[in-house]
């Protein structure tokens, strides 16, 4: 019995040399104080936009096990709001995300990380989560005017893409070298494209049909110089096309 009870005290005796607080609690004392963590100093930190002090509070915070969840999503969030004030995106958006990890239902979260997506140029990912914060608050107001700008100006990249590398008349048709050429090049046949519409454009604005006319004389006038100048030496294809386009914008006369 006198063994039994030297094992035990050696044993409390190696748990206090290595925990301090446990040997009090195996010898009855008081328990050890948990340690809170101090989530204000890192929200005063962000609301004053303190990044000197916000950036170790608020790590402080994140990096703590012991932070209870509902303390280490603010911290994120609110470190996230700060990095993107700050034009520290890829950081918010890494804040934003293991957010929404943790709490997926974040409406907010979600719209505030299409945002900074939108910034990187991403505009695939930015619909996406506007989207999520539609789905979890359909009446989000920012979401939804996000949402809505994205989605038509995604229609208007898809219909570009759909016509990219394509001029304004059927290749299948092509007799001309030139035409051949237009259809051979895509920087070429999108120039093309891109001319046809513009004087689509101004004849449409025309103020009267003889102006229209007009318009479309030039238009024609042009394809005929430019048919003729092909393949003759020093003639630069690319530049005329460039030139006539320049010209029905407005930069030269119309």
């Amino acid at each position: 019995m006198r063994s039994e009870k030297l094992i035990q005290l050696s044993a409390v005796l190696m748990l206090s040399a290595l925990w301090p607080g446990s040997a009090k609690a195996a010898t009855g004392g008081e328990p050890a104080a948990v340690v809170q963590v101090d989530i204000a100093t890192c929200l005063a930190a962000v609301a004053a936009d303190d990044m000197d002090k916000a950036g170790p509070a608020c790590a402080a915070v994140i990096d703590n096990e012991k932070t209870a969840k509902p303390d280490l999503i603010k911290a994120l969030v609110a470190r996230g709001a700060l990095y993107a004030r700050h034009d520290q995106i890829d950081r918010a958006i890494a804040d934003d995300s293991r957010a929404l990890l943790l709490d997926p239902a974040l409406a907010d979260v979600f719209n505030a990380r299409g945002e900074l997506w939108l910034k990187k140029g991403d505009k695939p990912k930015a619909v996406q989560d506007f989207g999520a914060a539609l789905r979890i608050d359909p009446n989000h107001e920012k979401a939804k005017a996000n949402h809505r700008a994205m989605a038509r100006d995604l229609e208007r990249i898809g219909a570009q893409m759909a016509v990219a590398g394509k001029p304004s008349f059927n290749c299948a048709g092509a007799r001309r070298a030139v035409e051949k050429a237009i259809c051979a090049n895509r920087e070429l046949a999108d120039l093309d494209r891109e001319v046809y519409a513009a004087n689509a454009r101004v004849i449409q604005e025309a103020r009267n049909a003889d102006e229209a006319k007009k318009l479309q004389r030039d238009q024609d006038d042009f394809i005929v110089r430019r048919n003729a100048g092909f393949g003759r030496p020093g003639y630069d294809l690319k530049k005329a096309m460039q030139d006539r386009l320049q010209k029905l914008n407005g930069v030269d006369g119309y």
